[in-house]
């Protein structure tokens, strides 16, 4: 369960939301000092307490203007000359911070993004990675195969099935990232890699009439990608079903007495003596 409320805690809030953790400000004691780990949980952590601080002085900001409008709306219009001389500094103030607020909430997906890069993947995954870079040059020729390696195309390919996956791009850092109903960064973990690679490839269409930045561009299955992830999911247990057979030992039965087993030929010796 996430703690974080995001009316006040917006920044905390997005990184437990995303990563799947409970406490945000201790994140960097979790990894050696110095380390990028460390660095980058360091940063991520900072860029969620900005985004904290703009956003109060945002909320403080439209009270203030509320504030100021209160009695204009009540009709009491003795001293409104001095009321709209106030509002004509307040109004730009606000929507300057509102800017910076922006700006603070791209930097914070910026952080996490970096601080995801950096974490260790499973060793299966790994292994699967590199034997697609290994690959590259006899396969496709391309460098990108690594976006698609292990169950990276499953995972992209039933996110998008399950729909919402919106495709975003920074409006001030120019990053992209993913979100869905749930928020950036959609569990399972699907890369923006993945999909630009699936969009190349046909297996998914993403709508360019929407806005990159907001709403972001909404993906979906071409029949392509539709028969792609039938395929798959046809594929995949027979994979985990072989790779269960192969690891499996072989049953030799109860080992014998050595006392107590008989000697090879010892029964048709018997018989042949009758």
């Amino acid at each position: 369960m996430n703690p974080y409320d995001p009316n006040t805690q917006p920044g905390p809030h997005l990184v437990a939301e995303t990563l799947g953790v409970s406490e945000v400000s201790t994140l960097n004691t979790a990894h050696h000092h110095g380390s990028p780990l460390h660095e980058a949980a360091t940063r991520m952590t900072g860029a969620a307490r900005d985004l904290d601080d703009r956003h109060d002085q945002v909320t403080n900001a439209a009270k203030y203007a509320l504030r100021l409008l209160e009695p204009v709306g009540d009709g009491k219009l003795s001293g409104a000359r001095f009321s709209y001389a106030i509002l004509r500094t307040a109004v730009p103030k606000l929507g300057d911070l509102l800017t910076q607020q922006d700006r603070a909430h791209d930097q914070l997906f910026e952080a996490i993004s970096a601080y995801q890069s950096l974490l260790p993947e499973s060793d299966t995954e790994r292994s699967t990675v590199k034997a697609h870079e290994a690959n590259q040059e006899q396969d496709s020729g391309r460098d990108d195969d690594w976006a698609i390696a292990g169950d990276r195309q499953l995972r992209a390919l039933e996110a998008v099935e399950a729909g919402g996956l919106r495709f975003h791009q920074s409006a001030v850092y120019g990053y992209s990232y993913l979100s869905d109903s749930r928020g950036p960064h959609p569990a399972p973990k699907v890369w923006p890699q993945t999909v630009q690679r699936l969009v190349a490839d046909g297996l998914l269409y993403q709508d360019t009439s929407e806005s990159l930045y907001r709403p972001g561009q909404l993906l979906s299955l071409t029949p392509q990608g539709e028969a792609a992830l039938c395929e798959a999911r046809t594929t995949a247990p027979r994979v985990t079903a072989a790779l269960s057979r192969s690891n499996t030992p072989v049953n030799l039965g109860p080992v014998a007495d050595p006392a107590t087993a008989p000697v090879a030929g010892t029964a048709n010796t018997a018989s042949r003596s009758r």
